[in-house]
């Protein structure tokens, strides 16, 4: 069983995203222990990027603040290492393709499954282009996530037969960020992929409440969660270990 399966075993699962380095990389390892320790299933950390074409405004200024702290790729596999010392929940990374690219892909993959990375999730890569990378994902054992949008349609059967780890089911169109309300057909989605696939689907973009999480996971076998947790962290800075852990518990709660 691949580590990212572990995720989904116990329930549905709650996945929480933060961006590495903002504020710091200390607390950034604060948090990601303090989120394991209150139920996440999974978590996605984000390696800062200057154009993060598919991130609204709140995720756009982690970014930033992560790049401006001084945050790189190095410190964050270092990072990453070192949680893996007693941290056992699977992780993945979320980033662009042209972080993969400047580091060199081989070194950048292969860096992931040395230090624990479990997946990669790079958003702006389309499901035809993904030849270039799932290769080496595939040489060492890191899951490559593929994406699907509610304009997927027709395509949604081809990318869930291919899928490895988990899917992540997009569910409204334009960036990430809170929404009030989420109205795709998300079942609808995720009854095509449960036609060709049996692969856990996580749903992302726009969930932060408890009750958005419990509804999407009525379909779905998770719930993944990001603005919400970084308007925390911008809130709370070098602090928000302790309020970021209640949220994820209260969220793991929703779901279970």
């Amino acid at each position: 069983m691949s580590n990212i399966a572990k995720a989904f075993r116990n329930g549905k699962a709650f996945i929480p995203f933060i961006t590495c380095g903002d504020p710091d990389l200390e607390t950034t390892a604060k948090l990601v222990r303090a989120m394991a320790d209150n139920g996440a299933d999974l978590i996605e950390l984000g390696i800062p990027f200057s154009d993060p074409t598919a991130e609204g405004p709140v995720i756009q200024e982690a970014s930033l603040r992560a790049l401006t702290a001084g945050t790189t790729t190095d410190k964050i596999f270092d990072l990453v290492r070192e949680l893996r010392k007693d941290v056992t929940v699977p992780m993945v990374f979320m980033t662009y393709a042209n972080v993969v690219f400047s580091y060199g892909a081989e070194r950048f993959i292969s860096a992931c499954a040395a230090v624990g990375i479990d997946g990669l999730i790079l958003p702006d890569i389309p499901y035809e282009e993904k030849g270039e990378f799932d290769p080496i994902c595939q040489k060492y054992g890191v899951d490559l996530i593929s994406l699907i949008a509610p304009t997927s349609e027709d395509r949604i059967a081809v990318i869930a037969k291919e899928a490895k780890g988990f899917l992540y089911v997009v569910s409204s169109l334009g960036v990430t960020g809170v929404r009030s309300e989420i109205t795709t057909d998300i079942g609808a989605m995720i009854s095509i992929i449960r036609a060709h696939s049996d692969i856990p689907c996580a749903v992302g973009f726009g969930i932060s409440t408890p009750e958005q999480a419990k509804k999407m996971t009525e379909e779905a076998d998770g719930a993944i969660v990001g603005s919400a947790i970084v308007k925390l962290i911008a809130k709370y800075g070098r602090d928000a270990a302790e309020p970021v852990g209640e949220y994820v518990r209260s969220m793991k709660d929703a779901v279970r």
